[in-house]
């Protein structure tokens, strides 16, 4: 983009997308928050602002290397100079109609495509998804669980070839 300000939204959008945090999460991560975990990856350790719930995210490689591109551009030790909410929002909307996204963007969407597109219809469990999104009720996670078309085929393929191995196992015994 040839607007840094327009490129740093739409670099803290796709981190939101990646990570599930919401905007006021992201603005209050600090490098603090970063830290090498049990299984020697590198995670987002924090308490959601809104509910007060820990919220642990393992960072996969695109949030990595939007954190990196960031580095030191803030003067203290938050992760991102973010804009404030009304700006990114703004911003993301002009970025969606010149990308001809029908979705009124929204950086609240981002959450959402975490836990729908991202998550929920890669097979992350809600369970897995309720605690990344740091929900004190699985009930507000399955809001978010608007299953595809696409993931119920997936399933029902995995369930037939689990069941057809099976069938071949229990002719073989008879």
């Amino acid at each position: 983009m040839k607007n840094k300000t327009y490129e740093l939204v739409r670099d803290l959008f796709v981190f939101s997308v990646f990570t599930g945090l919401s905007y006021a999460d992201v603005k209050n991560l600090t490098t603090d928050n970063l830290q090498t975990f049990f299984d020697s990856n590198l995670w987002i350790i924090t308490r959601r602002r809104k509910t007060n719930t820990d919220s642990n995210i393992r960072l996969l490689d695109v949030p990595k290397r939007i954190i990196d591109k960031y580095k030191g551009f803030t003067g203290d030790n938050r992760v991102f100079p973010v804009p404030s909410n009304s700006c990114c929002n703004e911003k993301l909307k002009k970025i969606g109609k010149q990308c001809g996204i029908k979705t009124r963007l929204t950086y609240h969407v981002s959450r959402h495509s975490a836990a729908t597109t991202i998550l929920l219809s890669h097979g992350v469990p809600i369970e897995t998804v309720s605690r990344i999104l740091g929900h004190t009720n699985i009930k507000t996670t399955q809001i978010y669980a608007r299953i595809t078309n696409q993931k119920i085929s997936r399933d029902m393929e995995s369930l037939s070839q689990k069941l057809e191995g099976m069938e071949k196992n229990i002719c073989e015994a008879i």
